[in-house]
């Protein structure tokens, strides 16, 4: 009668994770669903195993309404957030009164780098339910992503006070201190919440961003390696491993992490900009493949415009002023929003100013220097030069023309 209990049956399935018998505990884990469809801890240690929604659905999980969450969940964890998006607003219509949805969708918008919208969700949440730490971690990354350190302080506060020995709440005072550059605090109440949790994968992540900062490279591969063995899906631990290594001096590395978060998350520009950038190194030097990487960036929607500059300064450097001068235009167009006075806005504008002139376009030229006549220092004197030269070329046709 015990055998097919399905809490021990779960209790089963999570010590063969441990022991790593990961297809015996898929197994174990789909009989604890089956017997006991309401129990969610089963449902979420089948997450990380689930390679994909097909394999999922091959499984022989039970028809249960649970089985809804479990795939909006598993839509997240397999980075699919626009899918797991639109699961999560269905269910949250069926059940209006809880919040778990709500977080999850939230979870979804970071996850997608929708800081904003985000924030706006979780901020209603802590609103109604200001004792909550079940996803205020995550609520906490935006926080110190987007520096608001009034916010985070408040936060960090009333974690503190509903239950300073949960997990969660020294993942929030961590980022507090992270913030404030106190990196060695930070290292401790990561270390804090494994003590409690050890598989807690955003500690492991954060604490290795923080040995980063602390120009501890050993301590940051260590506790990134651990947070892709708890789970190799954590594409910002891969991602921590291929920036590490980088700073190593070690591209090789660097470059096959940076493959491995670009798996991951291939509509993500900023891991195809790491992999350009690695191209780039001095020890590879495969101009080919950084400019075929920073393309992908640019097709994501790179918002840093690091692929447009790079596009633009690869194709200059190897003779290809047609493509660069193009690559120039567009990161101009982004530039003139967002700094107008920039090195980068000056030296898109005097490449174009001399591409111009050479295709004997002079009222494009001259149009580009007008704007650098607005600069300081030598970019200003190049821009006078330039269209001095300009005007005697204008003034040669003329007299040419008088004569003819």
């Amino acid at each position: 009668e015990t055998k097919n209990d399905p809490f021990l049956l779960y209790l089963r399935g999570l010590v063969l994770l441990e022991k790593d018998r990961k297809a015996e505990a898929k197994s174990v884990l789909v009989k604890a669903a089956c017997g006991y469809p309401c129990h969610w801890g089963a449902w979420e240690s089948l997450l990380p195993l689930c390679a994909s929604v097909e394999d999922a659905r091959g499984l022989g999980l039970p028809n249960h309404w649970m089985r809804k969450w479990f795939f909006a969940a598993l839509h997240l964890e397999l980075q699919e957030n626009r899918k797991g998006l639109q699961a999560y607003a269905g269910l949250v219509l069926d059940i209006p009164a809880s919040s778990i949805g709500v977080v999850q969708m939230a979870v979804g918008h970071y996850n997608m780098r929708e800081f904003d919208r985000a924030q706006s969700i979780f901020e209603d949440v802590y609103r109604a339910d200001p004792y909550r730490l079940e996803g205020m971690d995550t609520y906490s990354n935006i926080l110190y992503v987007k520096e608001d350190a009034a916010k985070l302080s408040y936060l960090a506060h009333g974690a503190v006070l509903t239950d300073k020995y949960r997990p969660e709440t020294c993942c929030i005072v961590g980022n507090y201190y992270s913030l404030k550059s106190e990196h060695e605090k930070a290292v401790v109440y990561f270390s804090r919440a494994l003590k409690l949790n050890w598989r807690y994968l955003s500690a492991w992540t954060l604490m290795g961003h923080e040995f980063v900062e602390m120009k501890n490279p050993s301590g940051a591969i260590d506790a990134y390696r651990h947070a892709v063995d708890i789970n190799p899906r954590d594409y910002r631990a891969w991602y921590g491993l291929g920036q590490t290594y980088e700073i190593l001096q070690m591209p090789y590395y660097a470059l096959y992490y940076y493959q491995r978060a670009t798996r991951l998350r291939p509509k993500d520009p900023r891991m195809w900009c790491a992999m350009g950038q690695c191209y780039e190194s001095e020890q590879l030097l495969m101009t080919v493949a950084a400019i075929r990487c920073y393309q992908r960036a640019v097709t994501w929607n790179d918002m840093e415009g690091i692929a447009l500059a790079k596009l633009a300064r690869l194709h200059r450097e190897s003779g290809n002023e047609k493509a660069a001068a193009h690559y120039y235009r567009l990161n101009l167009t982004r530039l003139e929003k967002e700094a107008p006075e920039s090195n980068e806005t000056s030296e898109a504008l005097l490449f174009l100013a001399n591409y111009y002139k050479k295709l004997n376009k002079f009222k494009e030229a001259e149009r580009m220097c007008t704007r650098l006549l607005d600069f300081a220092g030598p970019e200003k004197q190049n821009a006078k030069a330039l269209l001095r030269e300009m005007r005697n070329v204008e003034d040669a046709r003329a007299k040419d023309g008088v004569v003819g």
